[in-house]
């Protein structure tokens, strides 16, 4: 990741460049796993080594950083207080919609988010079936075997989405899924091009997952709807993706009101 450049105190957009580099630092740490040493902190971050040690002292300070015997770093307790707080708050908000989608397709709906290399679940209403598909929210999951994780990346730039894959790995998940990078980049463009991305049993076998990307939100979003396959055939396909559009421009008409936008701190 490139340095921030800016005048001293404040960035080119009016922000304050100490408070912007703060949140850069915890987010490298976020994408190296959660425990780095400072060295690397300013090579991927561009900054000196001094700002670094300066930032990380103030972030331990405030328990959002914590130092280990080793003397690398890992994320603090004081976060978790963070994740939850607004998991609660966007799970609130897009309840109502998941809610509509559930009604409608009788399968387990959800919402997810881009989180480094990985997605996030941030939240889901289940289905009323008593065989239903359960996810935690708070999970994250490899992008390469998911719906929503393969909505995402087919939003993102070819270089961006193979970093992203290159970076967090490609497991196989069952016998489907698709592990080789070049394989699954080349299925992005359609992606892209039809609008919605499938998991056919790719992340649990016997499992179908059908997701949109959700636009014009502040951070990647995408919603599935996810069954077992019995129950979600290929046929249902064109009707669940209708559905899920619609719930998607929903969402995102929101986004300037009082949804995840305001969870950003942008003021209205």
């Amino acid at each position: 990741m490139a340095a921030i450049k800016g005048a001293v105190g404040s960035t080119g957009d009016g922000g304050v460049q100490s408070l912007e580099r703060a949140f850069l630092i915890l987010e490298l740490m976020a994408d190296d796993g959660g425990e780095v040493a400072l060295s690397r902190l300013a090579v991927e971050s561009g900054l000196p080594l001094s700002t670094i040690h300066r930032l990380v002292r103030t972030l331990v300070a405030r328990g959002y950083v914590r130092q280990l015997p080793s003397r690398r770093y890992v994320l603090g307790p004081r976060l978790i207080h963070l994740g939850e707080s607004s998991s609660r708050t966007m799970g609130s908000w897009a309840r109502p919609h998941l809610s509509a989608l559930v009604d409608s397709t009788g399968e387990t709906a959800n919402l997810a988010m881009l989180d480094g290399d990985k997605v996030v679940y941030v939240a889901q209403v289940p289905s009323r079936h008593s065989m239903r598909m359960f996810t935690e929210v708070g999970r994250r999951v490899h992008l390469h075997c998911t719906g929503v994780g393969k909505a995402l990346l087919a939003q993102l730039p070819e270089d961006t989405a193979r970093e992203l894959l290159e970076r967090g790995g490609m497991p196989p998940r069952t016998v489907k899924t698709v592990t080789d990078v070049d394989e699954l980049l080349a299925q992005l463009p359609q992606i892209a091009a039809q609008g919605y991305a499938l998991d056919d049993g790719e992340q649990e076998i016997g499992v179908r997952c059908i997701a949109v990307a959700v636009p014009g939100g502040p951070a990647a979003t995408a919603i599935s709807v996810s069954g077992p396959e019995g129950r979600v055939p290929m046929e249902s396909v064109p009707g669940i993706v209708a559905e899920l559009r619609a719930t998607a421009v929903s969402l995102a008409s929101e986004f300037d009101e009082d949804g995840p936008r305001a969870l950003s701190g942008r003021s209205s």
